[in-house]
């Protein structure tokens, strides 16, 4: 069996499974909450694609390949989830429209030095916090997620994974600062709408607690999160990244992460459903690899790379849409390719479009980047009903799309 050949029934698990999880929370809301019904449900999806693609050594190696991704998936961002679990950010943090503005602003400068998992986990429980004596809160969330745990990440190859496999592969590691005209546009285009729509919900619930200067307490797990960091810029080992975890978890502060009411079920919840995630597209990216989209400009790159990383790991679909730009120019899809694009000026237009396109539509769902789900999780968790799958795409379709075609137009 060739990649090719992968007849597109194997696409069906994978649409499955994204349909359980936007119709499961609606109709059996009990039930699906426990983790474990949905580790039932994942598994049960998985085992189809699990027995076709295991019957041919490919199969297998791409079985294979999926696993060893997932499992650093799973380490760098259970890392980053124990380790700012003991960071406690204390003060009066009023959840005034000024003052969530203001954090949603910091989070997407903080996307680019701590990535956007690293970002959007530490800064949640503190916006959480700040806002827990108002009634409408859902909207900060979603607006949190388009900023913080995606949009916000475009400037450095730290802030998402797209950009730092491009790294990897040869892009300069300040290449990426030249989009900042499409992150400031866009982020400064939806902080001013947010603070408008926190402003029209919070028109009678403004309430300021007495003020008490800020402080960030977690030496030690701000230590660790920094050597995180600096394992991950420098492609180390991930035993490393989780030896930081571990020391950081038990040499941390109790205390901290009862403050900040940290538990492991978020988590779980998103190691659960993302190995369902990454088992069932595995034979949808090899179709997509396989298929000839017929893309020539920056305008339909970005738009076709966006779209795919709405549903899609954005990393792999980085990889072949570079691969497919690279095709165009005569550059053959192998070691430092990447690099080669960036360094050529018509090229990198091309490569531009791809990484802002894959970048900005990990928004547009809840499973289009990791730290999404993790948000809603640590939401959720702290009483915030949250939209569902296809309420958080009418805000998506509603506010994002709209810009996403005024950043094509202008820069596109």
């Amino acid at each position: 069996m060739h990649v090719a050949q992968l007849p597109l029934l194997t696409v069906v698990p994978f649409v499955a499974l994204l349909l359980v999880i936007a119709l499961a929370p609606l109709g059996v809301p009990r039930w699906w909450h426990h983790n474990r019904n949905k580790a039932l449900v994942a598994f049960l999806i998985s085992v189809p694609v699990l027995f076709y693609l295991g019957r041919t050594e490919i199969g297998r190696q791409l079985l294979l390949e999926k696993a060893h991704e997932y499992v650093g998936f799973i380490v760098v961002i259970g890392a980053l989830f124990m380790i700012t679990g003991g960071i406690h950010i204390e003060g009066s943090l009023a959840g005034t429209p000024l003052v969530n503005t203001a954090m949603l602003a910091i989070g997407a400068v903080l996307s680019n030095l701590l990535g956007t998992t690293g970002a959007s986990v530490l800064l949640i429980r503190p916006l959480l916090r700040a806002n827990q004596r108002r009634k409408r809160v859902a909207h900060i969330v979603v607006f949190f997620i388009f900023i913080v745990a995606n949009c916000g990440g475009l400037l450095t190859p730290i802030g998402d994974p797209p950009l730092l496999l491009g790294f990897l592969k040869g892009v300069p590691f300040t290449w990426t600062l030249r989009l900042w005209p499409q992150w400031l546009a866009l982020n400064g285009i939806l902080l001013v709408l947010f603070n408008i729509w926190d402003r029209w919900a919070n028109h009678d619930e403004v309430k300021v607690p007495s003020h008490e200067p800020l402080r960030v307490r977690g030496a030690i797990e701000l230590a660790a999160l920094a050597g995180v960091m600096a394992t991950i810029i420098t492609g180390g080992s991930l035993l490393v990244i989780l030896i930081f975890a571990v020391l950081a978890y038990f040499l941390g502060s109790e205390e901290r992460r009862t403050l900040n009411v940290f538990t492991f079920v978020p988590l779980v919840e998103v190691a659960v459903l993302f190995a369902a995630i990454f088992v069932t597209m595995t034979p949808v990216l090899e179709i997509a690899r396989a298929a000839d989209f017929g893309l020539a400009s920056p305008r339909q790159f970005f738009w076709a790379s966006g779209t795919l990383s709405s549903v899609l790991d954005n990393a792999p679909t980085y990889l072949a849409f570079a691969a497919s730009a690279a095709g165009l120019q005569g550059i053959p899809p192998h070691g430092p390719y990447i690099g080669a694009l960036a360094l050529d000026p018509h090229a990198g237009k091309l490569l531009a479009a791809i990484s802002t396109g894959s970048v900005f539509m990990g928004a547009n769902t809840y499973i289009g980047n990791a730290p999404n789900f993790m948000v809603k999780a640590i939401a959720e968790g702290s009483g915030v009903r949250m939209p569902s799958f296809f309420g958080y795409m009418a805000y998506s379709v509603g506010l994002l799309v709209p810009l996403f075609v005024l950043v094509s137009v202008v820069f596109f």
